[in-house]
């Protein structure tokens, strides 16, 4: 059963940094692109930042230059640098893969979200 943990989140000031982590795990073949999204109270879930295997990235307006998504290919893992926390960067995270296994062929899996928020 492939699985998407993540962590890292929790409570910082503005201004802070926090680096969220999300891996796979279970009998893996391949993994495809992998992204982060996030949802705040009474919003829509949003794509936050993706990286191809190659390892191109791309990011939301409102994060470009304050955010780094990167991967390990060999951990099956993929990060979120964030610095220069906003208040208005509350939100659950979550990440996301399109993930080549035994189990399923190729599927889209979510991980369980990890919290972030940032006081002013």
């Amino acid at each position: 059963q492939v699985q998407l943990v993540e962590s890292g989140g929790g409570l910082v000031q503005a201004g802070g940094s926090l680096r969220l982590s999300c891996a796979a795990s279970g009998i893996i073949f391949s993994i495809n692109a992998m992204r982060w999204y996030r949802q705040a109270p009474g919003k829509q879930r949003e794509l936050v930042a993706d990286i191809t295997t190659k390892a191109n990235t791309n990011y939301a307006d409102s994060v470009r230059g304050r955010f780094t998504i990167s991967r390990d290919n060999a951990k099956n893992t993929v990060y979120l640098q964030m610095n220069s926390l906003k208040p208005e960067d509350t939100a659950v995270y979550y990440c996301n893969a399109l993930i080549r296994s035994v189990s399923r062929g190729f599927a889209d899996y979510w991980g369980q979200g990890t919290q972030v928020t940032v006081s002013s």
